[in-house]
């Protein structure tokens, strides 16, 4: 088993396809709904395809119940995702030890969930757009430019790198908590942890600002000159409707003309207004420049709703305006600015007052001595020590930490197959190769992922740590009483 020679030397492929397409002779090409790298030949595309559903097609002869997540072979990794009921994302990763690509398989798959999370949310999802236009040209279209402009965050240089065991002291899909006096969640869903994610990608200041130096809550340091040859794609790249309408002359500028195609992840797409408020999506009307207001789709309420956002200073505010009460569309989104502003601007600036003397800074999630991930699964919330900070434990805790983390994913997996309602409890201590001691600890939905480095120290220190830490930190709940 393994990739066609071609696609052998590529460091990802990332496909979308869709199982129920494709089955007669000649029409093979239409499963597929995306790939990456789109410039592949169509040979290959098929191949990696045909194979990553022969894998899923065999692995459910032994398991019909639960879909095929990974499949490790020599030379590559194959992570599944089956983000609708017949819809399937898969990523393939090369191996090559030379540049430290040790990674953790659930983190990619987390990156699949979250292009999907995204994706759904400014577009609806996949099975809505082919039942819409059943040639999937309108599915494609808006795939092609919205993951490539998500994968733009993970370029370095040319290439794309996905989160390493240098990354194991991050969980995607949560919401990050404030650490100010009194820290309140009335409650997080999915999709307030889709718009967290993407107000830390694309909404503020931090992110707006920065022009030449973009950020996001992965890593820091991308060159603008990365982002500019990765948005390229998009313009030198085609789609797979050019072999499914027969021409290889058409381009996704020429397919963007037929739909409207919402770009809300493409950089520089967001702009602050004079009022406060951040505007997007400009285009050319009869009357001059238009700003409309991008769509979301809200999974839990199954509701549209307007996204509008206001900024003062460093606090973002994000405004959801259903869309079936906005009969004046663009007029009455404006009055709702108005409104807004004329009776909530002293308290935004009191708020935003409050916060900043409350926030720590960069540091704020620091704790002395301690490296650590804190997760509260049900809420999905979770607060981690910053990133300047996990840069100085050593390679080894690092990778050690991973494979930990690596070997709690399979517990939990098998423990939910076993037991679907029953609530896993763990506790793993581990002394690395640097004498470090590296901790997780799973109780009542909360996981606690920790690296003491204190050389020569004992296993006896190391829970001490863990107790005062839980106590002052997790109101007691990793603690042993």
């Amino acid at each position: 088993m393994g990739l066609p020679a071609m696609a052998a030397n590529e460091g990802i492929q990332l496909c979308v396809f869709d199982t129920r397409r494709g089955h007669q002779e000649g029409q093979e090409l239409d499963k597929i709904l995306f790939f990456f790298p789109s410039d592949f030949p169509y040979s290959v595309q098929l191949s990696v395809v045909g194979l990553s559903e022969g894998i899923i097609t065999f692995t459910r002869i032994f398991s019909p119940d639960a879909a095929c997540e990974v499949i490790e072979e020599e030379r590559h990794s194959h992570v599944f995702y089956q983000a609708e009921p017949d819809i399937w994302m898969v990523m393939i990763v090369e191996k090559n030890k030379d540049n430290e690509s040790d990674w953790r398989c659930d983190a990619l798959i987390d990156v699949l969930k979250e292009a999907h999370s995204l994706f759904t949310m400014f577009n609806d999802s996949l099975q809505a757009l082919l039942d819409k236009q059943p040639s999937g040209e309108l599915a494609r279209s808006r795939l092609y430019t919205f993951i490539n402009d998500y994968l733009s965050d993970f370029y370095v240089g040319k290439k794309i790198q996905v989160p390493s065991f240098r990354d194991c002291l991050k969980e995607r899909r949560t919401v990050q908590m404030l650490t100010v006096s009194r820290e309140v969640a009335i409650e997080v869903q999915g999709d307030t942890a889709n718009m967290f994610t993407y107000a830390v990608l694309r909404l503020t200041p931090h992110a707006l600002s920065s022009n030449t130096s973009s950020w996001s809550y992965l890593r820091r340091g991308v060159s603008g000159s990365s982002i500019t040859a990765s948005s390229g794609l998009l313009n030198s790249r085609s789609s797979p409707e050019e072999y499914h309408h027969g021409s290889h002359d058409s381009s996704m500028g020429e397919q963007s003309n037929r739909y409207h195609m919402p770009r809300p992840l493409q950089r520089d797409n967001w702009s602050k207004g004079k009022d406060g408020f951040l505007v997007c999506d400009i285009q050319l009307n009869v009357g001059g420049l238009v700003y409309l207001a991008p769509v979301v789709w809200l999974q839990q309420s199954e509701e549209h709703m307007y996204l509008c956002i206001y900024q003062h200073r460093s606090l973002t505010i994000i405004i959801l305006i259903p869309v079936c009460s906005q009969t004046d569309g663009e007029q009455g989104i404006a009055l709702v600015k108005k409104q807004l502003l004329e009776n909530a601007s002293e308290k935004i600036v009191h708020v935003e007052e409050k916060l900043s003397r409350g926030w720590g800074g960069e540091n704020a999630y620091h704790v002395s001595g301690y490296r650590y991930l804190l997760v509260d699964t049900d809420k999905s919330i979770s607060r981690t020590s910053p990133p300047g900070k996990v840069m100085t434990l050593a390679k080894d805790s690092l990778l050690t930490l991973n494979k930990l983390r690596e070997e709690v994913d399979l517990e939990k997996t098998r423990a939910n197959r076993e037991k679907p309602d029953h609530e896993k409890n763990l506790e793993i201590c581990i002394r690395a190769k640097n004498n470090s001691w590296i901790i997780a600890k799973i109780t009542q939905g909360r996981e606690l992922y920790m690296a003491i480095e204190k050389a020569n120290e004992t296993l006896l220190y190391a829970s001490d740590a863990v107790e005062k830490f839980s106590d002052r930190y997790c109101d007691g709940a990793f603690s042993l009483d």
